[in-house]
């Protein structure tokens, strides 16, 4: 008969009992960082209508996930270099340092490098979080752990926009960054009291990749730029918007190059060598752009259109946090229990398409319970697949990596989330000012909108509020719809994943040099994996008596 290989749980009740003191210390860092992703869209109304910074809007969001996307890989390799626990500190202390300057903004360009600073901070507490478990939880009975990540994830994604809309509407939008200081306080005391991993030690001094990181830094950040001002700011065939083309691509190989010539580059060139790591990374950019073009702008639509509060567009988001949540405990749980994570990415991927199809045929009229079943779907459709891939790409390489892999995968995801939020936003944007000067009425006095507040426009007489409402309907809502073959991609790619059998213990001993290796070097290490992999399973389905 046979029967799937058992989750291996640590023998040593204490062991087990450090490793739930660990998991909850991170877990506030990465609720620290996964909140304010989203903690601002409730209070991005007020914002830009009191700095008077409507063209501006999307930088508020865009600037946080660029910045942490251009640092990701940077604290993968350092924390696979020099230990997690001093790049965490490092990153927590970045992250409150942007969190107090944005505090006292005095306008929007202050806001916008506040924004920054949070955002080089905020790279390292999301894949330090996640590459730590990795250091001592093997692969098979990690899933019921990124399960509950995905959750915290799905957590902020809601109670980011009620808290904003509850501090907005109450002491004000500023206290979406001074609630961060004692959070902060409370992940520095996690990390030093509870983060105990194995210390790096060094017989010689580690090589950083500087040259490395300036020009993946340098290449995101043109790549960023055309997907925001493209169309909106300049012409798509303007000079700064191929200026910006072209220095996407000369930065983009000069990259390559130098990382296949780094003594420990910052991303190797042989990751792209799995092809696991290859098609979850495809899928992960997909499902970033589809999913914060959708839901970093909802809150802002669900205020301005639909006129609830700042707190009542948080709480109707409720719905796609719950599904979420739910939902990536019960597949982290089942992929533990099983060993089998190939379906649910793929299902999850098609279902999020489902539901991005479903929410571009809203209204402003439309009814609530029906808009909150459309935002449930995309929780169960993000659950189902979110960290699983995290989780196939860690599987996919050496212990000694799995920081580097981790980073490297979620920096494509969060490079389609900046786009996504960048590209959506600036549509978003361009759209409204267009619409707005459009079907305002005559002799109105509005202007562009570039000051209207939830506040103001429920103030507005009847005839300039339906043309307000009608241009953040008609600017928004299609855009969801360009949103639905990324998705249905992603799903489309994924089919071609290899379902490898997720290891059972911690290999610390692999003395591949993966930044080093040759190509064959590289190839023979991963065929040693494979060949450990095959004898698991040939091990699993041996009969009784054997």
């Amino acid at each position: 008969m046979s029967t799937p290989t058992p989750a291996i749980a640590p023998a040593d009740p204490g062991a087990k009992r450090k490793i739930v003191l660990l998991f909850t210390g991170l877990m506030v860092t990465m609720l620290l960082a996964s909140l304010n992703q989203t903690v601002l869209s409730s209070a991005l109304p007020t914002i830009v209508g009191e700095l008077d910074g409507v063209e501006h809007m999307a930088w508020i969001i865009t600037a946080f996930i660029l910045a942490s996307t251009i640092m990701m890989p940077v604290y993968g390799k350092l924390g696979d270099l020099l230990g997690r626990k001093p790049m965490l500190l490092t990153a927590i202390i970045l992250f409150t340092v942007g969190s107090i300057i944005g505090a006292l903004a005095p306008d929007m360009s202050t806001l916008i490098v506040a924004r920054v600073i949070q955002g080089l901070g905020g790279g390292g507490l999301m894949i330090l979080s996640q590459a730590t478990i990795a250091d001592v939880v093997p692969a098979r009975e990690r899933g019921k752990y990124m399960g509950i990540m995905g959750g915290v994830f799905a957590f902020s994604s809601v109670a980011g926009p009620l808290i904003g809309g509850g501090l907005t509407e109450g002491p004000g939008w500023r206290w979406t960054f001074w609630m961060n200081v004692p959070l902060a306080a409370l992940a520095i005391l996690a990390t030093i009291f509870l983060l105990h991993v194995p210390r790096k030690t060094f017989d010689v001094r580690p090589k950083i990749d500087y040259l490395g990181m300036m020009l993946i830094a340098l290449a995101t950040t043109a790549l960023v730029l055309v997907g925001t001002w493209g169309g909106s700011e300049f012409a798509w065939n303007s000079p700064e918007i191929l200026g910006l083309i072209f220095a996407a691509v000369v930065t983009g190989v000069l990259f390559v190059v130098v990382e296949n010539r780094a003594a420990e580059p910052v991303m190797p060139m042989m990751l792209f060598k799995n092809r696991n790591f290859n098609l979850t990374t495809i899928a992960g950019l997909l499902t970033g752009i589809a999913m914060f073009g959708a839901i970093g702008y909802m809150p802002t639509y669900m205020q301005m259109a639909t006129g609830y509060s700042a707190t009542q567009a948080g709480l109707l988001m409720i719905p796609m946090m719950a599904c979420m949540l739910v939902v990536s405990v019960i597949v982290g749980r089942r992929v533990s229990t099983t060993g089998r994570y190939k379906v649910s990415p793929i299902v999850g991927s098609v279902i999020l398409a489902a539901s991005l199809m479903l929410l571009s045929t809203i209204h402003a009229d439309s009814p609530i319970y029906l808009i909150c079943i459309y935002l449930g779907l995309m929780g169960i459709g993000l659950g189902a697949s979110m960290q699983i891939l995290t989780l196939v790409a860690q599987n996919s390489f050496p212990m000694k990596f799995v920081g580097t892999a981790t980073a490297g995968q979620n920096y494509f995801r969060q490079v389609g989330a900046t786009l996504g939020s960048a590209v959506v936003g600036a549509m978003f944007a361009n759209r409204l000012k267009e619409l707005i000067v459009e079907k305002m009425p005559a002799g109105s006095g509005s202007g562009s909108g570039n000051s209207f507040t939830p506040t103001l426009v429920n103030a507005m007489p009847a005839p300039i509020r339906t043309a307000v409402i009608e241009s953040y309907n008609e600017a928004l809502i299609p855009l969801f719809l360009l949103m639905v073959p990324l998705a249905l991609l992603a799903a489309a790619v994924l089919c071609f994943v290899k379902e490898v059998p997720l290891e059972t213990k911690l290999d610390r001993d692999s003395t591949v040099d993966i930044g080093n290796a040759s190509i064959e070097e590289f190839e023979q290490a991963m065929v040693g994996n494979d060949a450990g992999h095959q004898d698991k399973r040939e091990s699993s389905v041996t009969p009784a008596g054997k």
